[in-house]
């Protein structure tokens, strides 16, 4: 790979693409006042590089992040100025803490391999809401809406760093089996290849809604949302 790892190339790449994190966490403090005006408190969950969490913060007096990848949490907590990051599984994290909003954003619950791991993460998610908080959740797409075979390709130049990223998308079974190539190049160095796999499941619109009335939240799905994907918008009961 390159020297800074591949959590410090994804932060770099995505603030090079133009990704505006403060709009859409301007965008989703709304969604949570809408429903809880008092709201002061977040948790963001699957906070990779904390990019959102850091405009979080602008706009919640108390904010945290919790985060499964160790490299992520390296890259993430020097740019946080000592807002807490947490290691820990969305599916049975426990805090010993309530919030007022948790968030999960960028599509990682498409990450759970299962209905019954969509449960799960609800449900820690649940538990770590005050009485009326909000749960806000961005999903992957849904099974009618992916495209079967989609590449997708972008250059963007970030101080030193050239970094391209060609993606390949395709349909296996109930998930989107998605192959990443990175090309990264520097005066220095040159150009340098790393190759990615992820799948990510095909959730049925049902099966977060299932997820969320499980967890003991009413739910609402709005579409649109950050990346054209939609957002689920739960209150806790």
């Amino acid at each position: 790979m390159y020297e800074g790892g591949f959590a410090e190339l994804y932060d770099r790449f995505y603030r090079g693409r133009g990704k505006d994190y403060a709009a859409e966490a301007a965008q989703v403090a709304r969604l949570v006042r809408d429903r809880l005006p008092s709201a002061s408190s977040l948790l963001d969950v699957a906070c990779g590089t904390g990019t959102h969490l850091r405009r979080f913060a602008d706009l919640f007096d108390d904010v945290a992040g919790l985060e499964l990848s160790a490299a992520m949490i390296e890259v993430a907590r020097p740019q946080l100025g000592g807002i807490p990051v947490l290691q820990g599984d969305m599916r049975d994290f426990a805090l010993d803490r309530e919030f007022d909003a948790v968030t999960c954003m960028f599509s990682s619950i498409g990450h759970m391999r299962d209905g019954a791991e969509l449960d799960q993460a609800l449900a820690s998610f649940a538990r770590h809401l005050a009485p009326g908080g909000v749960v806000v959740v961005e999903p992957w797409w849904f099974p009618e809406d992916f495209l079967d075979g989609y590449v997708a390709g972008d250059v963007v130049r970030d101080g030193d760093l050239t970094i391209s990223r060609v993606s390949h998308s395709v349909r296996a079974g109930g998930a989107t089996r998605m192959e990443i190539h990175w090309v990264v190049a520097d005066a220095v160095n040159g150009p340098r290849h790393h190759v990615e796999h992820y799948e990510i499941t095909l959730f049925e619109r049902q099966q977060y809604e299932k997820a969320f009335t499980a967890a003991g939240c009413a739910v609402q799905y709005l579409e649109g949302g950050p990346s054209g994907r939609g957002l689920f918008v739960g209150v806790r009961g």
